[in-house]
């Protein structure tokens, strides 16, 4: 027998990773003002593996994967990376929840490479719903454009890694446990990332280099290790307490908690234009949950006549029931 949901757990934890996650940005923002930003990068899956190693030895898991999950894993720490490094380059200019509303074009992203590149099969509804979604996301880009440059296009790069991320992790949850896997990301992600810096550090690369924090900067970027781990280990046991179609609505109150946040600690609130390209984002993504529940019940329900006929006794006569029902 499967597991039943804890619909109630479930719930708690996601809204408990939408009231974190903006934590890390908070964080993020606060760090980049004084150190380059793939140092704070590396600090956050360095500070992510000090805090799970001690969980991995008091539960006692396996560590130990064979080469299909140590490539997956691998993959899943280097967009894990490149999503960090691309958001902490966006909000140390712009206000975070302008970033936010643009990386949260990644549920298209992660239909368009369904369809385009795993051939799934998605209806031309959630297409026409991406299209829409990603019409809202330029609202916000364009002013962020005039005002930051190309930086406006980091939180697309943040959209298109998260979308990677989230599909490398559903590949990986049958085979590791969230606890290792985040231990695993952290791991391979700071060894994915020294050489890189390594690499910035010799080149003059200023954003892409090593740089000691000074001060209350060590604090901040220790923060944003410790609101990464404790947020993502939230949301990965409430996609293991309730279906991800009745949590993933709950997680556009991030963009609320993100703008609360960002008006309480640094005074940004976003301009109507980018709440208009909110609002259509937001809409286009909840649509596009509306019509993937709609779909998944449409197959269960195919799929039911075709498991009964197969279980009931092909001599069992019309109008009786079964032994033992």
């Amino acid at each position: 027998m499967t597991r039943p949901d804890r619909i109630f757990p479930g719930i708690a934890l996601m809204l408990t990773f939408c009231a974190l996650a903006p934590l890390i940005d908070v964080a993020s923002k606060l760090a980049a003002q004084a150190v380059p930003v793939g140092t704070v990068t590396l600090g956050r899956y360095v500070v992510q593996g000090l805090l799970m190693a001690p969980l991995v030895v008091a539960l006692r898991l396996p560590l130990r994967i064979g080469g299909r999950v140590l490539a997956l894993s691998v993959a899943r720490a280097f967009v894990s990376m490149t999503a960090t490094y691309c958001f902490v380059a966006a909000v140390q200019v712009m206000p975070i929840a302008d970033a936010l509303a643009i990386a949260f074009v990644e549920p298209f992203v992660i239909l368009f490479i369904g369809r385009f590149v795993l051939h799934e099969e998605v209806g031309p509804r959630r297409l026409a719903a991406s299209v829409v979604g990603f019409i809202g996301a330029l609202f916000v880009i364009q002013p962020s454009f005039s005002h930051f440059g190309a930086v406006a296009f980091f939180p697309l790069g943040t959209a298109v890694s998260f979308a990677l991320y989230i599909l490398l992790t559903r590949a990986l949850s049958r085979d590791v446990d969230p606890v290792v896997m985040q231990f695993h990301t952290a791991v391979f992600a700071t060894l994915l990332c020294l050489p890189l810096l390594a690499l910035g550090s010799s080149s003059g690369l200023s954003e892409l280099s090593f740089g000691r924090p000074e001060g209350i900067f060590w604090l901040w970027c220790a923060c944003v290790g410790i609101a990464s781990t404790v947020s993502h280990m939230a949301m990965s046991y409430a996609l293991s307490f309730a279906p991800s179609s009745t949590l993933a609505p709950l997680h556009y109150f991030e963009m609320l908690t993100a703008t609360l946040f960002g008006y309480l600690v640094f005074g940004d609130f976003p301009n109507l234009l980018t709440w208009i390209g909110v609002a259509i984002i937001t809409g286009s993504g909840l649509y596009i949950i509306h019509r993937e529940r709609i779909t998944a019940t449409r197959a269960r329900q195919a799929r039911r006549p075709d498991a009964a006929s197969a279980a009931a006794p092909a001599s069992l006569p019309p109008g009786k029931a079964a032994p033992g029902r």
